[in-house]
């Protein structure tokens, strides 16, 4: 390496970077700073003023043309393993420290891991280049262990564009929105929460593309091949999907969801739309299989309810046994919770021919619940008939729902029996994950547990089916699980307006990875958790019109 500096009728100019703190006991020194300037004391003298060199550099100047000043770099070979390296420059005006990384970017050997040996020893990272008696070719030993080479990764990065659509649901966490047809958004939000349950995509699955064993009819077969094809569908894309196909069938199922107005498709209940769909798949997944013709939707949603009937006039009193996919929230001043309004819900007033009276009466009918299902379905009854406008009216009243709902004290007594084993399991468990100690069971204790469990197994409902459980109940294909009558909420469906036949209707659905998305027809839109029970009503915006939870279940 050689530095020059040139020299003219004004000034000597050269450059460099460093600056360093000891003199040099040598009489001809260069000043090193960015750039120095020396004007000369005459312009025809040989005298010249250099600012005083802290470190020492071999000089050559040629007086004779007065031009070039030159700083010679001495070079040396240096041998690291079988590697020889030649005509390794020394910048001897840095300090040994700046060679060590030169030796770096030859051999990856880190500087701290360097020995190099010179005369003396072992060369320092501050040592002083002038007392090491360097010669122009001399060849320097080095010893240590370099870096492991980073290998290139054998895949670049790969951009979720790129990827396969399948493999951007995943990594966005979502599935697809679906496009609004034309005031489609109560079909839209009624599809996206139903595609929230794993066991119905799972049956529709196993449904046969042709033929019907079970004596379906056309229609319905072609709406529940629809519903299948529109849930894969939403799983495999990430782009917004259009239901055409769908919402063809399902108008042709149901004409009433092809009514026009103006010209314009016109909009319709959600509610409605959810309760037909979950009918007609009721009736298409029924397994002929089996003699007890199981209905999957039934196993999935279907409540059983016992009833006393009673009359107080006439005295009559009589039990009845059903089975529905929802319960009702019914809204009155009274009610500002949900479960104020599920109490409400199951009481009722219906007049019928009282064959002792001979004539209609009134009774009084008061419902509990007497099989759970694995998806509990509660339908927000918000809109009523209007007669002097002649048209569905809303209920904006504020009603809360929970994230969390024990429907116990809803249950009939045999099944609060037999929800006692599972639902004292739950409170251990959730001791457990709280750091709690729990008293050890007796022997007798765990033995009752067991016994009460496989009576829950072996009893049967009012209705003389083998119960679905009182406890696992409908709920569950995963016969080594128990319900507890604890559930969480996973999906929400609202509606904004102030009447059924318009506003818009939007799903507020929870991923299997915990996190909630609202789909606003083919807009998908991630929301906190504590934002959900937030759409209780009130005013004008979303408000909770169906709400869906999940059983919680504790193993056998």
């Amino acid at each position: 390496m050689v530095i020059t500096a040139q020299l003219t009728n004004t000034a000597v100019q050269y450059r460099y970077s460093t600056y360093y703190d000891s003199p040099s006991p040598r009489s001809f020194y260069f000043g090193l700073s960015v750039i120095i300037h020396c004007p000369f004391l005459q312009a025809n003298t040989t005298t010249f003023i250099f600012l005083p060199l802290l470190v020492p550099l071999p000089l050559s100047f040629d007086r004779a043309n007065n031009q070039n000043l030159t700083v010679i770099m001495p070079t040396v070979s240096v041998k690291w393993q079988k590697e020889l390296y030649p005509a390794v420059e020394i910048d001897t005006a840095q300090p040994p420290y700046v060679f060590k990384c030169q030796l770096y970017d030859l051999t990856g050997v880190p500087p701290e891991r360097q020995k190099i040996m010179v005369k003396g020893g072992i060369l320092k990272d501050d040592s002083d280049w002038s007392k090491l008696g360097l010669k122009e070719g001399q060849k320097l030993m080095m010893v240590g262990t370099a870096d492991e080479i980073v290998q290139a990764p054998e895949k670049g990065p790969v951009f979720m564009e790129d990827l396969p659509e399948e493999e951007q649901v995943v990594a966005v966490g979502h599935s697809a929105g679906l496009f609004n047809l034309g005031n489609t958004c109560y079909m839209n939000s009624t599809m996206q929460c139903l595609h929230s349950v794993p066991e119905l995509k799972s049956a529709l699955i196993e449904y046969p593309q042709s033929g019907r064993s079970n004596g379906l009819d056309q229609s319905s077969h072609l709406l529940t091949v629809a519903t299948r094809d529109l849930f894969n569908e939403l799983d495999k894309n990430v782009k917004p999907v259009a239901p055409m196909q769908f919402w063809m069938v399902l108008r042709k199922k149901y004409p009433q969801f092809g009514q026009l107005h103006n010209g314009s498709f016109m909009q319709q209940d959600a509610e409605e739309c959810w309760t037909q769909i979950l009918y007609t798949l009721s009736q298409a997944l029924r397994s002929p299989s089996t003699s007890a013709n199981l209905d999957t939707v039934k196993e999935l949603f279907g409540i059983d309810l016992v009833s006393r009937v009673h009359c107080a006039e006439s005295g009559e009193e009589s039990i009845e046994t059903e089975s529905v996919y929802s319960l009702k929230c019914h809204i009155s001043h009274e009610v500002n919770h949900l479960h104020e309004g599920l109490k409400h819900g199951l009481k009722s007033e219906l007049e019928k021919a009282s064959p002792s009276l001979g004539r209609s009466a009134v009774y009084l009918k008061d419902s509990h619940i007497n099989g759970l299902p694995k998806y509990l379905t509660i339908q927000f009854v918000r809109f009523f008939w209007k007669r002097e406008s002649n048209q569905k009216a809303k209920i904006l009243r504020k009603v809360d729902y929970p994230l969390e709902l024990d429907i116990f004290d809803l249950c009939s007594d045999d099944l609060r029996k037999k929800l006692e084993a599972p639902r004292q399991m739950l409170r251990d468990e959730d001791g457990r994950k709280a750091g709690l100690k729990l008293k050890q069971k007796s022997s007798a204790s765990v033995d009752n547990d067991v016994k009460m469990s496989d009576a829950a197994e072996g009893s049967s409902n009012g209705s003389g089916e083998s119960s679905k459980a009182a406890l696992g109940g409908g709920a569950a294909s995963d016969k080594n699980a128990q319900l507890t009558g604890v559930y969480d909420l996973v999906a929400v469906l609202t509606h904004k307006g102030r009447s059924a036949d318009s506003g818009h209707y939007v799903a507020w659905v929870k991923q299997e990875n915990g996190k909630w998305i609202q789909f606003d027809d083919d807009n998908p839109i991630p929301q906190r958790e504590e934002d959900i029970p937030k759409l209780s009503g009130g005013g004008d915006w979303h408000m909770a019109y169906i709400c869906m939870y999940k059983a919680r279940t504790i193993p056998m």
